[in-house]
């Protein structure tokens, strides 16, 4: 609305009609394109903002809900106790609540799934493990385990990458508008400083097109919440990651005895 504004007393500027204040319109254009510029160059998006925390809100009901069958299930053990509390940690710090200073990079070089599950003591470990032929352990064999280590391969050469690449579409097209809105209101703001008599009516032409240029591109950007766009597929590609290092964090386990049932 502020662009749009702007533009309309740029355009009414250039008709240049009888007893219309140029002054007026040339002050209040100036100002209200600057103020569109200022508030453009940002890295807040809200609509990105809000698919973040979903995210945030569903991984932390996720660790909740493993965090309640393991009280459940018994006594949890001081390992057990141990890792939920560098899960839930490392979440919170994977995903900030201030949105100042150390919030996640909204315009990153590329969409890189984040790797917030710390290792256990199995996935630092490496031990041999035995199976007795086809006979199962904890509802584990050597086939069960092979095919787990397939589903992990999938994902690697399927989803992850499938995501990652509709992702860094997304972030490019975000890049683009979200620089283009900034830069055509600045040109505006600039065009409309110089609108009067003296400089004709192409001062008040270009101020009123750049400003028009920046409405349609602040809509479609936002409209079309391009960044929640590329959140969303951050996000797909995040979950498809956390599934893939749950699998291995299981498989690294040499006590089938201790793995979550196969």
């Amino acid at each position: 609305m502020i662009t749009l504004t702007a533009a309309t007393m740029a355009g009414v500027t250039a008709t240049g009609s009888a007893g219309v204040s140029v002054l007026g319109l040339k002050l209040a254009s100036t100002l209200l394109f600057s103020a569109g510029t200022g508030k453009l160059v940002n890295k807040i998006q809200p609509s990105q903002l809000v698919e973040e925390q979903r995210n945030a809100t569903r991984l932390f009901k996720l660790l909740q809900g493993q965090i309640k069958t393991v009280l459940a299930i018994g006594s949890p053990s001081k390992e057990e106790v141990k890792d939920a509390m560098e899960k839930v940690l490392a979440l919170d710090k994977a995903y900030h609540l201030p949105l100042l200073g150390v919030m996640l990079e909204k315009f990153p070089e590329s969409l890189e799934p984040a790797v917030w599950l710390p290792k256990t003591q199995s996935q630092k470990t490496n031990k041999q493990k035995h199976f007795n032929g086809k006979v199962e352990s904890n509802g584990w064999t050597e086939e069960l385990e092979l095919e787990m280590r397939q589903v992990v391969e999938v994902i690697k050469r399927k989803d992850s990458e499938d995501y990652k690449r509709l992702g860094n579409k997304a972030l490019k097209m975000n890049k683009v508008l979200a620089a283009s809105g900034p830069l055509l209101t600045g040109i505006a703001a600039l065009e409309s400083a110089f609108m009067g008599p003296s400089n004709g009516p192409w001062a008040a032409i270009m101020a009123a097109a750049a400003g028009a240029l920046a409405s349609a591109v602040n809509t479609f950007e936002h409209g079309g919440q391009v960044g929640m766009v590329f959140e969303m597929y951050r996000n797909n590609a995040d979950f498809f990651k956390l599934v893939q290092e749950s699998i291995e964090s299981t498989l690294s386990e040499s006590d089938l005895e201790k793995r979550e049932n196969g």
